[in-house]
């Protein structure tokens, strides 16, 4: 699913179903003029809303690859950074597993500090990647969802 690149700085943006690596990531972000690079990996817990999660399914709307690089490109922009890299997983995920890994350099921490929660967050906030919980009881819920 992999788009090129529309900003110099956005170094890997893609939506896979296979496990995500956070070796991969930190790779494509290897740059001697970066003095800091933040990871955010976000993983499968156990609980959620007080209640036990057995496992979940993501889901995306086939704009969420288009959706996830306007917001890539939104942040290179506002922020002065040397990379970025976001993938997120779809599919069956168990507890544990990588969902999501954002990523970014700078020349100091404060800038990739600040690019990576408005990464994380405004991807959370518009990219469509819907997740179907599965609960310890047996309930389940979609999160997400419009």
């Amino acid at each position: 699913m992999t788009q090129a690149p529309s900003h110099a700085a956005i170094r890997l943006v893609d939506i896979r179903d296979v496990p995500l690596d956070v070796a991969e990531v930190v790779a494509a972000l290897d740059d001697d003029a970066a003095g800091g690079l933040t990871l955010f990996v976000g993983r499968v817990r156990d609980h959620d809303g007080g209640q036990g999660v057995a496992s979940l399914d993501y889901s995306a709307h086939p704009s969420a690859l288009e959706q996830l690089h306007a917001v890539c490109a939104e942040v290179a922009e506002a922020y002065d950074v040397h990379g970025l890299v976001a993938v997120h997983r779809v599919g069956h995920l168990e507890i544990g597993d990588i969902a999501v890994i954002v990523a970014t350099t700078a020349s100091h921490r404060g800038v990739a500090f600040d690019a990576s929660r408005s990464l994380i967050d405004t991807l959370k906030s518009r990219v469509p990647i819907w997740k179907h919980q599965r609960f310890a009881d047996g309930g389940e819920e979609w999160v997400g969802l419009p």
